[in-house]
C-alpha cells in the first residue's frame, strides 16, 4: 500500500457496450494532470458485448505498485455490477448508481449509497450512456475538484463529435455534479496534488514504443489478446516513425517475417500470446539456426489452448524455454513493470545483436492491458544501439566465411546483397563457410564444432546483463521470490507484513535465460526462510530455478483463477505458511469477475 497521505481506489462495474472505458479514461487523464500516481486493472470478459467488466482505478500521492485491496468508492452501471460487487465495500465507502434501474442489497455498516435520478437529470434522454457522465460529475464532486477540470476533460474527449455532444456531456456532466453536491457527503473538501503532471501508458505500449526507441523498423502480428496493445500502437505511430508495420494471416506467416526482416538487416519483431506463441515455435529454432537476431514477444493469457483470453497468468514459461527443437541459444526476459518493459526492449536488442540469436519476452495481461503513470523524464528515448558484429561496408577481399568458428563463438555477419560476401542461409546445419553438411554425408565433426560454437556465445553474455539483487533487510524473516508482473504486489506485501511484525525481503528475477545460477544460490542460500510466489498452478519457475540451483524452498503462494494477485493474498499466505499448516498456499479471489 502506498504510504502517502492519498490513496484512493475506484472501482467502474458494467457490461461491454456500456462505454465503461469512457469514465475511465476521463478520471485518469485529470488524476495524472494533478502530479498523482496511477494503477489500473481491467477485469473483462472475451465476448464484445454482455458479461461482467470490472475496471479498478488507483491513485496516490505515492508510486503504486499494484491494484490494491480495498474499494472506496463503486460506481455500478448496471444492477449485476451492484449485486457482485456491494458487500466488498466497508466504512466510509460510496456507492453510486443510477436510482432508476438500480436496486442496492444489503450493505455493511458505515457504506453510503449515492442514488442518481439519471432520468432527472438527464432531461429524460434515451441516450443509456449518459448515465456514465453523469456519474463521473458526481464522483468529481466527492472528490472535491472543481467542475471545471471535468469541463476542459471532456471537451477534449468529444471534440472530434461536435459542440453538439461537447454541450450535451457537459451539461449532464454538470446536473451530476451540482446533485452530487446537494445530496451526498464528499471524501475530500479539495483532491490533493501531487508532484508534476505524469504521463499514462499500458505495457503494451510501452513495449512497442521500447522497440521504437530501439531502432525497430519492422513489426508484425496477427492480432490476439491480450497482445493486440503492441499491434494498435505500432500502427498508429508506424508512420511518423519510419517503421514498417504488418498484420499478417496466421502466425507462422508473423514469425518467418519477422525473421526476414531481421535477416535483411533491420531490427525486426512480433508479438502475441501463448497460442500463438505456440506456431511460432519452429521459427524460433529457425531463427536459432541461421543465427539471426529477431524479438519475439509473448503476452501471456491463461491457458492452455484457447483457455481465458482475457484473463492473467504466468503459464508460459516452460513453453518458451522449450520452444523449437533441439539445443539453441536464446533470450528469454521477464519484464517487472511497464518502465522495465520500456526499458528492457533496447537491452534485448543489442544482447540479441551482439549474440546473433532471438530473444523472447514474456510480459502478461496484467502488465500488457493495465495502465500506469510514468514520470516522463524516466523515459529514455535515445538509448544506446549496439548492433554488435554486422558488417556495413563491401568486401576488398573474397573468402567470407558466415559462421566462422570464433573464439566467442560469435561470427561476422554480413548484410544480404552486400559485395564481397556471398553466403547461404538455411535451417538446416552448416559448416563455417554456410554449406549445408547432410545432403550427402553427415560430418560428424563439423557439426559437433558448430553447436558447440553457438553454445560459446552465452558462456560470457552473463556477465552483461545485471543479477538480481535483494530488495530489503538482509536478515529478513521471509524471503519472497517471484519472476516478472508479480514484483510490485509483492513489493506492497512486504509493506503490509511489517505492519503484522513480520519482516521480508524480495529477490525479484527478470532474466530467465541466461540465468544468474551463482548469484540466486548466494542469495537464497542466505535466506532464513524462502516462498516463491507465481501466477500458475504447477510451479514454473519454482522447478527452473532447482533445475539450475538445485535449491529446494519454504514454501509456495500460487494463484491461477485467471485475476492478478492482490497484496492481502501474499500477506494471507506468509502467515499461513509461517504457521506451518501448509507448504502450499492458493488464495481465493473475493471479487467475482
Amino acid at each position: 500500500m502506498a504510504s502517502g497521505k492519498y490513496d484512493f481506489s475506484l472501482a467502474i462495474g458494467g457490461e461491454a457496450g456500456q462505454g465503461i472505458a469512457t469514465p475511465g479514461d476521463i478520471l485518469a487523464r485529470i488524476f495524472v494532470r494533478r502530479g498523482l500516481h496511477l494503477y489500473t486493472y481491467n477485469a473483462y470478459q472475451s465476448i464484445i458485448r454482455g458479461g461482467h467488466i470490472f475496471l479498478t482505478v488507483r491513485v496516490s500521492d505515492q508510486e503504486l505498485y499494484s491494484h490494491g485491496d480495498r474499494l472506496d468508492l463503486l460506481l455500478c452501471l448496471n444492477q449485476d455490477t451492484m449485486t457482485r460487487h456491494l458487500n466488498l465495500l466497508g466504512p466510509g465507502s460510496r456507492v453510486i448508481y443510477n436510482g432508476d434501474s438500480v436496486t442496492p442489497g444489503a450493505t455493511n455498516d458505515g457504506v453510503h449509497l449515492c442514488p442518481l435520478p439519471v432520468s432527472d437529470l438527464s432531461g429524460g434522454s434515451r441516450n443509456r450512456l449518459i448515465q456514465n457522465t453523469i456519474a463521473v460529475g458526481a464522483i468529481m464532486s466527492l472528490l472535491g475538484l472543481d467542475f471545471d477540470i471535468l469541463e476542459e476533460s471532456l471537451t477534449l474527449r468529444f471534440q472530434r463529435q461536435g459542440q453538439g455532444v461537447i454541450d450535451e456531456n457537459v451539461g449532464v456532466a454538470r446536473a451530476g455534479f451540482n446533485y452530487a453536491n446537494d445530496n451526498f457527503v464528499p471524501y475530500y473538501d479539495s483532491l490533493p496534488t501531487g508532484g508534476k503532471p505524469l504521463a499514462v501508458w499500458a505495457g503494451n505500449d510501452a513495449l512497442a514504443m521500447g522497440g521504437a526507441a530501439a531502432g525497430v523498423k519492422f513489426y508484425c502480428a496477427y492480432p490476439m489478446s491480450p497482445s493486440s496493445g503492441v499491434l494498435h500502437w505500432m500502427a498508429q505511430n508506424a508512420r511518423s516513425l519510419g517503421i514498417m508495420v504488418r498484420q499478417v494471416e496466421d502466425e507462422i506467416g508473423v514469425a518467418n517475417m519477422a525473421i526476414g526482416a531481421a535477416h535483411a538487416g533491420c531490427r525486426a519483431m512480433c508479438g502475441t500470446s501463448g497460442g500463438g506463441f505456440a506456431l511460432m515455435t519452429e521459427a524460433v529454432g529457425a531463427a536459432g539456426m541461421m543465427e539471426i537476431p529477431v524479438v519475439f514477444i509473448n503476452v501471456q493469457r491463461a491457458g492452455p489452448s484457447t483457455g481465458v483470453p482475457t484473463k492473467t497468468e504466468q503459464g508460459d514459461l516452460w513453453q518458451v524455454l522449450g520452444a523449437s527443437q533441439g539445443d539453441f541459444e536464446r533470450f528469454i526476459v521477464a519484464p517487472r513493470d511497464a518502465l522495465d518493459c520500456y526499458n528492457t526492449m533496447p537491452e534485448l536488442f543489442n544482447l540479441a545483436d551482439q549474440a546473433q540469436c532471438p530473444a523472447i519476452v514474456l510480459s502478461d495481461l496484467l502488465i500488457g492491458e493495465g495502465r500506469f503513470s510514468v514520470d516522463p523524464d524516466r523515459i529514455d528515448l535515445h538509448p544506446a544501439i549496439d548492433r554488435g558484429e554486422l558488417i556495413t561496408q563491401p568486401a576488398t577481399t573474397n573468402g567470407y566465411m558466415r559462421y566462422l568458428d570464433t573464439e566467442s563463438g560469435v561470427s561476422p555477419r554480413a548484410l544480404p546483397g552486400m559485395e564481397g560476401y556471398v553466403h547461404i542461409v538455411a535451417t538446416d546445419e552448416h559448416d563455417e563457410n554456410s554449406v549445408l553438411i547432410s545432403d550427402e554425408f553427415t560430418n560428424p565433426l563439423k557439426r559437433r564444432m558448430m553447436v558447440e560454437k553457438r553454445a560459446r556465445k552465452f558462456r560470457d553474455i552473463v556477465t552483461a546483463i545485471a543479477p538480481p539483487e535483494l530488495e530489503g533487510a538482509a536478515d529478513a524473516e521471509i524471503t519472497l521470490v517471484g519472476w516478472g508482473s508479480t514484483y510490485g504486489v509483492i513489493k506492497e506485501a512486504i509493506g503490509q507484513l511489517a505492519e503484522k511484525g513480520v519482516t521480508a525481503n524480495q529477490l525479484p528475477i527478470k532474466w530467465i535465460v541466461p540465468f544468474h545460477g551463482d548469484a540466486v544460490t548466494e542469495i537464497l542460500s542466505q535466506a532464513r526462510r524462502v516462498i516463491i510466489v507465481e501466477n500458475n498452478y504447477s510451479g514454473q519457475f519454482y522447478r527452473y530455478m532447482r533445475s539450475e540451483t538445485g535449491l529446494s524452498v519454504d514454501g509456495h503462494i500460487r494463484k491461477y483463477d485467471g485475476e492478478p494477485f492482490m497484496p492481502h493474498h501474499i500477506v494471507d499466505g506468509v502467515l499461513e505458511l509461517l504457521a506451518e499448516t501448509t507448504d502450499r498456499y492458493v488464495p481465493v479471489q473475493e471479487i467475482i469477475v
